[in-house]
């Protein structure tokens, strides 16, 4: 007990500022909800009105959770709940591969495995350090409904299913820790996972059957098959059903008991994924720095360019979704009308998908420019500038490639888009407003590409951890600023918010010369200063 004690304290030491910014977060999150939805959606008929517009418009439900009722406390879960189960399966999905598979790669593990602690201890220790960093986020989320004056047992349900959400999570990273040579494969892995189940669930809510007064959604099959779906359908301050948590609870169990038994059958070091073996001699290709960087990043682009071409492929191809709603009742076809005459319901489709294609092209070069960090810290980046090769074009070229797999991400869900629009009426008009929306989150996911490496040139620890944090605060902003009751100011800080986009036969700049002006003059700052920067590769 002792061991795992002091396992633990190193743990919760090593942590304490991450898990406190997830934790924070994730509670004002819920804090500036309660306030903003009070205020935006202050009554009964408003908020009936949106879940009826909901109801007509299933895209939403793809980034929403599974709408319960008018009243408020279950209209902010249907709004937040799928956001505080991601916040929690980020943090535990981190903290699980930080400490184990990471741990091993670093050789710590080793150490540590030495010791009387042996190789399974140090792995119950991250367990325990994860639930308990998920129970802290839980009972917060509770509280936070508390301070509000929400009943209790709805508030202790939203609280349980966002912590059970993230144990399910970290028993996923756990595993993928074992699966997974490389902490960076294991990331990938956990986090593919994550978008995987949370796109299910999206879909399973938007395919689902509506009330008769549209303002419940009975969820398909689909969503079952998700740890988003079973949060979701738990519908707190609604029916209050606990059982649905339970399920995430048993999966973390499953898969956590998975990770404990492959740990006991493998070598340490090894995976069950075996390591690609390499060639013995290089390419001529990788003769230059700019084709080391390449060959870096092209497995993580080809993974978001992945994930964009599925988000593209959806923006144009839903409307027959929307129109079968419509046909099934005619209270949703009453409320497609009353949208078409106010605006371009396909259109405005196209514009949200494309929003989270420019999170996902942001996503891409931010990994880029972070693999500087990783290399520099691991110690192989002095090999590369011990060569005739400088600083500022070593940093230059992760840069370019940043920027090379932010089009190639925006281009993958163009032609996703594309094929998406394959048959139907508009599909040439919707095929011109993916152009434009695409190449307006190129521009906006370039402003967080030179914004990581300015951070990697003056605070070289913070390049990741402030990078992907850079990502998430643009994206609360952006999604969620006209919910919470924030000024247009604060909305407008996110660039996915100002990127230019289609508006009917005409193109919206919005604030596209001051992004590009921004990336440049960052994008160059970054460059020199790195001239003058020393190398800092002791993590």
């Amino acid at each position: 007990m002792s061991r795992l004690t002091t396992l633990l304290a190193q743990r919760l030491r090593r942590d304490w500022l991450q898990l406190t910014l997830w934790i924070g977060g994730t509670m004002a999150l819920a804090l500036a909800g309660l306030s903003g939805a009070a205020s935006t959606y202050g009554t009964e008929q408003e908020r009936t009105a949106l879940l009826a517009t909901v109801m007509a418009n299933p895209v939403i439900l793809l980034f929403r959770g599974l709408p319960s009722g008018p009243d408020e406390q279950a209209f902010i879960v249907f709004l937040l709940m799928p956001f505080f189960v991601m916040m929690a399966a980020f943090m535990s999905s981190f903290l699980a591969v930080r400490h184990t598979r990471g741990d091993e790669e670093a050789g710590r593990l080793e150490l540590v495995a030495a010791t009387t602690a042996g190789r399974s201890v140090p792995t119950v220790a991250t367990i325990v350090h994860g639930v308990l960093a998920n129970l802290v986020l839980g009972v917060l989320v509770a509280a936070a409904f508390l301070s509000g004056g929400s009943p209790a047992e709805g508030s202790w349900l939203a609280g349980f299913t966002a912590a059970c959400g993230g144990l399910t999570y970290l028993g996923i990273a756990l595993f993928s820790a074992q699966l997974m040579r490389t902490s960076r494969g294991a990331n990938s892995l956990a986090v593919w996972a994550l978008v995987v189940t949370f796109f299910i669930a999206g879909i399973g809510n938007a395919v689902g059957t509506p009330s008769d007064d549209l303002t419940h959604m009975e969820s398909s099959w689909l969503t079952w098959l998700s740890p988003f779906g079973w949060a979701e359908n738990t519908r707190a301050f609604d029916e209050n059903l606990w059982w649905p948590a339970f399920l995430c609870l048993g999966a973390f169990v499953v898969f956590a008991g998975a990770a404990l038994a492959l740990q006991a059958v493998r070598d340490l070091g090894a995976s069950i994924v075996p390591e690609r073996r390499g060639r013995t001699d290089a390419r001529p290709a990788l003769s230059s720095p700019t084709a080391l960087v390449a060959k870096l990043a092209t497995g993580s682009t080809i993974g978001w360019m992945a994930g964009a071409f599925f988000a593209g492929a959806l923006s144009t191809s839903l409307g027959a979704v929307v129109n079968e709603m419509g046909a099934d009742n005619p209270a949703v076809a009453d409320m497609l009308k009353a949208l078409s005459a106010e605006a371009d319901l396909e259109q405005a489709v196209v514009v949200v998908f494309f929003t989270m294609v420019g999170l996902l092209a942001a996503c891409a070069g931010v990994q880029t420019v972070a693999r500087a960090r990783q290399e520099e810290a691991h110690g192989t980046a002095e090999p590369v500038l011990a060569s005739p090769v400088r600083r500022v074009r070593w940093l230059a070229d992760f840069v370019i490639m940043g920027f090379i797999a932010i089009v190639l991400t925006c281009a993958a869900a163009f032609v996703g888009a594309w094929a998406g629009a394959t048959g139907n009426e508009n599909g040439a008009d919707l095929t011109g407003d993916a152009f434009v929306a695409a190449w307006g989150q190129v521009i906006a996911a370039s402003v967080f590409l030179v914004l990581t490496a300015l951070v990697f040139t003056i605070a070289p620890r913070w390049t990741i951890p402030l990078g992907w944090t850079l990502v998430t605060a643009a994206i609360v902003f952006g999604l969620f600023g006209p919910l919470l009751g924030l000024p247009d100011w604060v909305t407008n800080l996110s660039p996915f918010s100002v990127a230019p986009v289609p508006s009917g036969s005409e193109v919206d700049l919005r604030g596209m010369w001051w992004l590009v002006l921004a990336v440049g003059a960052v994008g160059a700052a970054s460059l020199v200063l790195m001239r003058r920067r020393e190398l800092a590769s002791d993590g």
